[in-house]
């Protein structure tokens, strides 16, 4: 005689998954655009503020860049705290710490203040981004994770196809404003959206499975139960151990590579569509819709086709070297808008397709508190490629005198990510 299975569903499980899926990501996703905004407003700022005070490219772009200094440093604890007390409280801390920040900026008249602020904004928001993707791992296996990754990094896309209109818009419309720049209202209305949205974290984010009340105790068992069976195949690292770990020290110079192109396209996108003929801010907020919007949809759909393939290594050096050869294209047709529009097209959607598949790959190796660490870790030390390369594109720029040699730099730093997970990375399948 025998009894049905007492195992949930396939579909079921997929249900279940979906309702997690619906309940958080949104507001993650609004989250994230909000901290990407906040990010690198400062490239739409660029348009006049380098003007009103005289910052040379590479001035401006060590200011934008040293925000990834800030959050190098606050990385790693910011994450262990966030563990310890909760992604409730922490998550809207560093919210609504960094709106005020990022609203601050408009009193910068010298390139110290520009500094300091960019660096404390860096400090603030430190632990964001690897917070929520730990937050993510309390919920979802590694096998499931790109396409949630996928959904929540769109955020980045979607704030160049909302967010650029925004900025072009502040900057065409609030020209002198009360005795204010319109770079000036771009930090002061871009900053605020932050803190409200901070005040809300603590309605709308559970810390975890067991505080979900929208869940039946039949589901929150299902999805603690396909955490407990993934962990038990992960290998234990110690935390002392973990900055020392080959493999996460490889993540770490990939994700630089991949934070510098992300990073060089945000900062320096409207000035190369300024660079084609386009003079008002309010078209080249408009213009740069078009690569952000191509690459939201290449992101849900690269993360959706390694997810259902459990592959990670050849989708992402696929969505690495398209993203290598959009840039060379756009540097190669830099004084013609339609072509160099095509070409960071193609550097957007593979640029920013990189990153729902790269981070399954460190989470799939750690949990507990050596996840928290080396999560934060690969980001921390990855994300220096913020700092590093795109003040190498502003310095690049000014001795060729050519706005493009930097782009062809960043073109052969995503070429170097593709090889190297290639290379290093083993070629395995993850379980169904």
């Amino acid at each position: 005689m025998t009894f049905p299975s007492l195992a949930p569903s396939v579909e079921t499980e997929a249900m279940t998954y979906s309702k997690v899926i619906r309940r958080l990501v949104p507001f993650l996703f609004l989250c994230y655009i909000a901290a990407y905004l906040d990010r690198v407003n400062v490239g739409f700022a660029k348009l006049q503020m380098q003007s009103d005070l005289k910052f040379s490219d590479s001035v401006f772009f060590f200011g934008a860049g040293i925000f990834f200094v800030g959050y190098f440093i606050f990385e790693v604890p910011s994450n262990l705290i966030l563990e310890r007390v909760g992604a409730r409280f922490w998550i809207a801390r560093i919210m609504i710490s960094w709106g005020i920040i990022s609203s601050l900026t408009m009193f910068v008249t010298s390139a110290f203040w520009f500094y300091l602020l960019r660096f404390l904004l860096g400090a603030a928001e430190a632990g964001f981004f690897p917070g929520i993707i730990l937050y993510l791992t309390f919920w979802f296996p590694s096998k499931r994770l790109a396409h949630v990754v996928g959904l929540f990094m769109s955020g980045i896309a979607l704030t160049g196809v909302i967010g650029a209109p925004i900025s072009g818009w502040i900057m065409h419309a609030f020209a002198d404003s009360s005795g204010l720049r319109n770079w000036q209202m771009l930090f002061l209305l871009e900053g605020l959206p932050s803190v409200l949205i901070g005040v809300l974290v603590p309605f709308m984010l559970p810390n975890g499975i067991r505080q979900a009340e929208w869940l039946a105790e039949a589901e929150k068992r299902q999805l603690e139960e396909n955490l407990r069976t993934e962990d038990q195949r992960k290998e234990k690292i110690p935390l002392a151990k973990i900055f020392f770990e080959p493999r996460l020290l490889l993540f770490c110079f990939v994700y630089f590579c991949c934070a510098g192109g992300l990073y060089g396209i945000g900062f320096w996108l409207p000035q190369l569509i300024k660079d084609t003929g386009v003079k008002d801010p309010l078209i080249i907020g408009l213009l740069t819709i078009i690569p952000y919007g191509l690459a939201a949809v290449a992101m849900i759909w690269f993360g959706w086709s390694s997810d259902r393939n459990r592959e990670r290594r050849w989708h992402f050096a696929t969505a690495a070297l398209l993203g290598a050869v959009g840039l060379v294209f756009s540097a190669w047709f830099a004084h013609q808008t339609v072509f160099a529009i095509a070409g960071l097209s193609l550097g957007a959607i593979g640029v920013l397709s990189t990153f729902p598949l790269f981070w399954p790959m460190p989470a799939a190796v750690l949990s507990g508190s050596s996840a928290a660490a080396g999560i934060a870790l690969v980001n921390s030390v990855g994300n220096l490629g913020g700092f590093v390369l795109p003040f190498l594109v502003g310095w690049l720029n000014d001795m060729t005198k050519r706005s493009t040699s930097g782009l062809l730099m960043l073109a052969g730093t995503m070429t170097l990510a593709a090889v190297l997970i290639l290379m290093f990375v083993p070629a395995t399948r993850e379980q169904h």
